[in-house]
């Protein structure tokens, strides 16, 4: 099993005519955790649930897709919101609105002392790692499990809410401390490092935090990972009409971690080699489709096969 830490919330996306707006569920944890359900994997999402109109069909749409809802809080809050825009390459740009919603109210006794019983991996990431005040207490949270399972970090980078560049990288850095697997996009660190070479800062933060591997996702390009001590090993990208790039990145890590057989295979050559093809094709697949939508295991293979 994973367990998946996170926002759960509605993007509003166009949906043709000016001013006409699709609701759409989102969030980049719920995406993940929905990607690793759809392929056949255990998942739970730690979430704070809305009790109102989106919040319930948030619950639905978890609990139709497989995802494990047991750690889940229900909310008394807000449902937050994103409205998105799309550039010409189908890239999504976010306006958020956050204040006083349910997914960042976090307190301390609403986490679980204890993992499920067999989790493989821990994940966090997107905004529920930066936004005050349940940043901070999440982080002290997986923190203090970083000995029982394997932590993954997804860091996502959103400016549109926290636009100040080296504020940003102090979070980041707390969280690479709590972390044994980060994944960044070429975007993510660009924003965060302009001008430096992505792989010589995937490199440079398994030196100063004791990473075990950095994976670093190139749209089109493919995807590098970089496991300490050991060369990069690459996958190439697959060409693919592009409907929008919605939840590719959290379709990308949900399908890395599926295949790659954590702890062993982050060390391992080959189970790396095949698990970033598996995870390219599965964002590609992604790609394909409007909005988040996470192909399932067949439809992963098919492609590979193809």
């Amino acid at each position: 099993m994973f367990v998946v830490c996170g926002e759960a919330l509605i993007d509003l996306v166009p949906a043709g005519p000016p001013a006409t707006w699709r609701a759409a569920y989102g969030g980049g944890p719920t995406n993940t955790a929905v990607a690793l359900a759809r392929l056949g994997t255990p998942t739970a999402l730690v979430c704070r649930l809305s009790g109102d109109n989106f919040g319930r069909q948030l619950r639905e749409y978890l609990a139709n897709n497989g995802v494990d809802l047991r750690l889940a809080v229900a909310a008394s809050e807000p449902t937050t919101l994103a409205v998105v825009a799309f550039d010409e390459r189908g890239g999504p740009d976010y306006q958020f609105y956050v204040n006083g919603t349910a997914d960042w109210q976090w307190s301390a006794h609403e986490l679980p002392d204890d993992l499920p019983p067999g989790t493989l991996g821990l994940h966090i990431g997107s905004l529920a790692s930066i936004l005050p005040p349940g940043a901070a207490v999440l982080r002290e949270w997986i923190t203090a499990h970083r000995a029982d399972t394997t932590v993954i970090y997804d860091v996502n980078v959103r400016p549109a809410l926290l636009p100040e560049r080296e504020t940003y990288r102090r979070e980041v850095r707390a969280w690479l401390d709590a972390a044994h697997v980060v994944k960044a996009s070429v975007d993510d660190l660009d924003w965060l490092y302009p001008g430096e070479d992505a792989l010589d800062v995937a490199r440079r933060w398994i030196d100063e935090h004791d990473l075990s591997l950095v994976l670093v996702t190139a749209g089109p390009d493919g995807a590098v990972a970089v496991p300490c001590g050991q060369d990069p090993v690459r996958a190439a990208g697959i060409p693919v009409d592009v409907a929008d790039t919605v939840g590719a990145g959290d379709t990308f890590t949900a399908a890395f971690l599926h295949r790659v057989g954590l702890p062993a295979g982050i060390s391992d050559r080959a189970s790396l080699a095949e698990a970033l093809r598996f995870a390219v094709a599965a964002a590609a697949l992604a790609c394909t489709r409007e909005g988040a939508q996470p192909p399932t295991l067949d439809e992963v293979e098919d492609l590979l096969a193809r």
